[in-house]
């Protein structure tokens, strides 16, 4: 089955896309008919068309961004083939994989809901389903009509705009203001190599570390991008890395010792952090102040009664040890983050002799719509360059109570009459 390639994504970090997924048509159904000498009165042997391949997304942690769509917005999976006489089904058409990070929402852009969580490795999600192959002139034969010389064309893929949401998974979110040593601190605890310099910057972009605990225990710190004033309500960075600390079990808020209220800086970050999602104010969280190293942050913690707080510096290695031990021990008893809520699978019962819905009949300034289920299947199932499906097509109308419904709504001989994106002139 075809891959997308987008376990390829070195390059700058992307963490939302918008695309617009479509499944494969269905292939035509044949309308052909055995002729073989000495076989008398051979009869249809149209076969059945090959269903369009889905378009499925399945998460690796072999893709780190979404950077593979940020360029490229249709993905579209293989048309089904049409069949062939002898009863030959026509080929299905292959599945497009595509390849997303671990962590990443599916959000249906129409209805505004999420509709798959990959949020492990190996997960993965049908986002766009392939359309059914149309029928054989096969399956058309009855007692009064022995040779039907009509077939139906597949039915069209599922298409539909989705916004892909990357939430990153790490036991540990770092959080503070811009400059508090985060990404140092990173760097000091694990193999990760974030951006850090001498002069004021913020980092842009979230990054993962892994760090080695006593006994050979492991755990995953994200380093958030610096949190301002306003940031829930989208000022600086805003949402777009909010999000990220949803999927940590604990929180490590951390200050700059130096900063001229540091105290105030850090209830500035809870307050952006609970305005943004609530729910993370109960989440399991530290406290540290970091920049031990210098004087005036040594004579704020010998000033400062407060147990709650560590004191480190990211610089010299002071205090990390113990730290990240106490990070250790709330991880450990942390309980998992919560699952996004994910809309339910649409459910298809089958009933048999089920009556179909009536179709609906609304008058319209350029003529008449005609809408249902049952009616637009119908249109979908139907060849309208054969005489034969033609006839058929008027049938079904007639049993499906559509020319009489029409008439009850006034329609006149000549009216433009439309049924999924067709029309027609109404003739009684």
């Amino acid at each position: 089955m075809p891959d997308s390639g987008a376990t390829r994504d070195q390059g700058s970090f992307v963490d939302s896309a918008r695309v617009r997924v479509s499944g494969g048509n269905g292939g035509a159904g044949a309308a052909t008919f055995r002729r073989e000498p000495y076989v008398p009165r051979g009869g249809p042997d149209g076969g059945d068309g090959g269903r369009g391949g889905s378009v499925v997304l399945y998460a690796t942690p072999e893709a780190t961004s979404l950077i593979a769509y940020a360029s490229r917005r249709h993905w579209a999976a293989e048309h089904g083939r049409p069949g062939a006489g002898g009863r030959k089904t026509g080929r299905a058409g292959a599945d497009l994989r595509l390849a997303v990070p671990v962590g990443t929402v599916v959000i249906d852009e129409e209805s505004g809901r999420a509709i798959a969580d990959l949020d492990a490795p190996g997960a993965e999600a049908e986002v766009a389903a392939g359309g059914g192959g149309g029928r054989g002139n096969v399956h058309f034969r009855s007692a009064v009509n022995r040779a039907p010389n009509l077939a139906e064309p597949g039915r069209p893929g599922q298409e539909r705009w989705l916004r892909l949401e990357l939430k990153l998974i790490a036991d540990v979110g770092l959080v503070g203001p811009p400059n508090a040593g985060k990404s140092s601190l990173l760097r000091a605890v694990s193999a990760a190599t974030p951006r850090v310099a001498p002069y004021p910057f913020t980092t842009l972009d979230p990054e993962l570390g892994v760090a080695e605990l006593a006994g050979g225990r492991r755990m995953v710190l994200a380093d958030i991008p610096g949190l301002i004033e306003g940031a829930a309500r989208g000022a600086g960075l805003g949402h777009r890395f909010l999000r990220h600390v949803e999927r940590t079990r604990v929180l490590l808020y951390l200050v700059d010792g130096s900063a001229p209220d540091p105290w105030a800086a850090l209830e500035a970050v809870r307050r952006e952090v609970t305005g943004y999602a609530p729910d993370l104010a109960d989440r399991p969280s530290l406290v540290a102040v970091n920049k031990l190293d210098l004087d005036e942050v040594r004579a704020l913690r010998a000033r400062t009664d407060r147990p709650d707080v560590r004191w480190c510096s990211a610089l010299t290695g002071e205090g990390v040890p113990e730290l990240l031990e106490a990070v250790g021990e709330a991880v450990a008893a942390a309980p998992e983050p919560p699952r996004t809520n994910v809309a339910p699978p649409t459910e298809r019962l089958r009933v048999r002799r089920a009556r179909p819905e009536p179709p609906t009949v609304e008058r319209q300034p350029w003529g008449f719509l005609v809408s249902g289920p049952a009616v637009e299947r119908l249109v979908e199932r139907t060849r309208f360059d054969s005489d034969p499906a033609l006839q058929r097509f008027q049938v079904a109308l007639d049993r499906l109570g559509v020319s009489g419904a029409l008439e009850e709504a006034g329609a006149q001989p000549g009216d433009t009459v439309r049924i999924g994106g067709i029309e027609f002139e109404y003739q009684p």
